[in-house]
């Protein structure tokens, strides 16, 4: 990849947006300029991008003309408002919210699954959300060896999920006593939570909006509106790094020698499987891959598969899954998404 475009990050200053500006450097994604975007509160202010500072500047609609590439890890609304005029300007979109990975015509990306796809973007890619990379990654090549029928997964995510906000209170707490003066218990930041949906007035709804996108997402990556998913989704007591229990049958029984020589030939995947050697949320952060072990038979039904997986939800879980698509996109090379550090 020769080519050097201009790039702009939107959502800089959070988590997501600080994860992209660290693959680019990593990666040395060659940009000749790197414009930064963020809150009205944040303009002015210097953030560093390959140890040249880059001011930030406030996201506006007659800023965004004049890019090859676009990032977007601001919230839907900035993404649905954006990602349109920074296409229309120009730009390849990588979007990194959730705002357009199910709609149609829009390719959501993995690259080591769908190159083709995102090759193939009319101006925007999806990027999907975290928990949906890692399960994508394992049931890949398990459903072109023998279809995957139905998917039970939980998935165990950080509070680095929900922004650098929510980071910064979680390790306040840990500091804290185990409760105060009144005797209060700790911030629910130190608990296990399932992520239920809001109530907005009518009958309660039972399952997160997370919980049912993984499996749309799911389908529409593997390209099969067949699978059924049903996913649990809980906030743990982690920083940063997630990981996912995850039950799979297939239409055809796959043993577990089979099952084990598929996942450690197949891209964006790191076998650990053995004791001592499985793989966990806190080893996952900082590391490009997923990491999948503890692969063993259901016992309570013929050729199914148990497994645990874990990798960085900041990283291959987002920002680095947002790079590998704009380097498919910005070089054409099939082999430009392949590993590299994080």
């Amino acid at each position: 990849m020769t080519q050097r475009c201009r790039a702009a990050i939107i959502g800089a200053t959070g988590a997501v947006g600080r994860k992209l500006i660290e693959c680019i450097e990593k990666r040395e994604f060659p940009v000749s300029e790197v414009a930064l975007f963020a809150s009205p509160g944040s303009e002015g202010k210097v953030l560093h991008v390959s140890g040249k500072p880059c001011r930030l500047a406030a996201l506006s609609r007659d800023r965004v003309s004049g890019f090859d590439l676009a990032f977007l890890a601001a919230g839907a609304a900035v993404a649905r408002e954006f990602a349109p005029l920074f296409a229309a300007a120009g730009a390849a979109v990588v979007d990194t919210s959730g705002a357009w990975s199910l709609e149609p015509g829009i390719p959501l990306g993995v690259p080591e699954i769908n190159p083709r796809d995102i090759r193939g973007h009319g101006g925007i890619v999806a990027s999907p959300t975290a928990p949906t990379v890692p399960l994508a990654l394992i049931l890949h090549p398990l459903h072109r060896a023998a279809r995957v029928r139905r998917v039970s997964v939980s998935t165990y995510q950080p509070v680095s999920g929900e922004g650098l906000r929510a980071m910064m209170d979680f390790e306040e707490a840990l500091l804290s006593d185990a409760s105060d003066t009144a005797g209060r218990t700790r911030p629910s930041t130190l608990d296990a939570v399932p992520l239920r949906p809001v109530s907005r007035g009518g009958p309660p709804a039972r399952h997160a909006p997370g919980e049912i996108r993984l499996g749309e997402e799911i389908r529409k990556i593997l390209e099969d509106p067949a699978i059924g998913v049903a996913a649990t989704c809980v906030r743990v007591p982690v920083r940063q790094g997630m990981g996912e229990s995850i039950a799979v049958e297939t239409e055809r029984a796959i043993g577990l020698s089979e099952a084990l020589d598929l996942l450690g030939k197949a891209p964006g995947l790191r076998l650990c499987d053995g004791p001592g050697n499985d793989p966990t949320p806190a080893a996952a952060a900082g590391k490009p891959e997923v990491q999948v072990g503890h692969v063993r038979e259901d016992p309570s039904m013929p050729g199914g598969l148990l497994l645990w997986a874990a990798c960085d939800n900041l990283l291959k879980g987002s920002a680095l899954n947002a790079v590998q698509i704009a380097e498919l996109i910005m070089s054409g090379d099939r082999e430009a998404a392949g590993p590299k550090p994080g």
